[in-house]
């Protein structure tokens, strides 16, 4: 795991389990990390040199810090999608009346990596798109499954690779994610930006995110970079 020895990794995991558990929180058995088909329907290489994908997950930090590992990523930034800009705090969003999710805006160039290999892995690695309005031990429809595409060839990709997953029966329930376009996105407060690789032994990243790095790894060893393309490195570059 990123940045931690494994003993003490171990010992984040064993430790966060039994909070959860005096909660009366039982973690849910997730279907991610498995491996599935690469989309029928992508986009058409083009001349454009950056492109834009904007997916909810369940919790930001752990689908940031996935499209930060990930190669042709230039950017991973967490934020809201799904409601007003006026609403679109941190402190109001966790009541799961504002309509927001909490979301990533991926910039990638698409001459390195398309649009369908980003749901790709925001299928197989990100999250469990089975799960309605719920990640996890996290609950609410701030953390449900949805992509906010970008046009409507994005849309139509997503759509069709939903349809192509279902049909397989890749999961052992129907895909729930929403695809919601024309939905503005507003980047999330500072110190939620690069949050897994800032907090790596924090019990929540060590049970619930590193996995996802490691299953990344395992499953798109070509497209996974080791060092990750930080929200501060990117301000700094611009």
């Amino acid at each position: 795991m990123i940045g931690m020895d494994v003993t003490k990794a171990m010992r984040a995991i064993l430790s966060y389990a039994a909070f959860i558990a005096g909660l009366g929180m039982q973690p849910a058995l997730a279907q991610e990390g498995i491996e599935i088909p690469a989309p029928v329907l992508d986009e058409q290489g083009g001349n454009a040199q950056s492109e834009i994908a904007v997916v909810a997950g369940g919790c930001f930090w752990g689908v940031q810090g996935v499209f930060q590992h990930v190669d042709g990523v230039t950017n991973a930034v967490s934020g809201y999608a799904g409601g007003e800009a006026d609403t679109a705090q941190y402190g109001l969003i966790g009541s799961g009346t504002t309509g927001h999710a909490e979301a990533v805006q991926v910039t990638f160039d698409p001459s390195k990596i398309s649009y369908g290999r980003i749901l790709q892995i925001y299928f197989s690695v990100a999250h469990d798109p089975t799960q309605l309005n719920f990640q996890g031990p996290d609950r609410g429809t701030q953390y449900r499954s949805a992509i906010f595409p970008a046009s409507d060839e994005q849309a139509k990709i997503a759509k069709a690779y939903i349809g192509q997953l279902n049909a397989a029966k890749v999961y052992d329930a129907a895909i729930v994610t929403k695809i919601e376009p024309d939905r503005a996105f507003y980047p999330a407060e500072d110190y939620h930006q690069d949050y897994l690789t800032l907090n790596p032994t924090a019990l929540y990243i060590v049970y619930n995110d590193l996995p996802k790095i490691e299953n990344l790894k395992r499953l798109f060893p070509t497209a996974y970079r080791d060092d990750p393309i930080l929200v501060s490195e990117a301000r700094a570059s611009n």
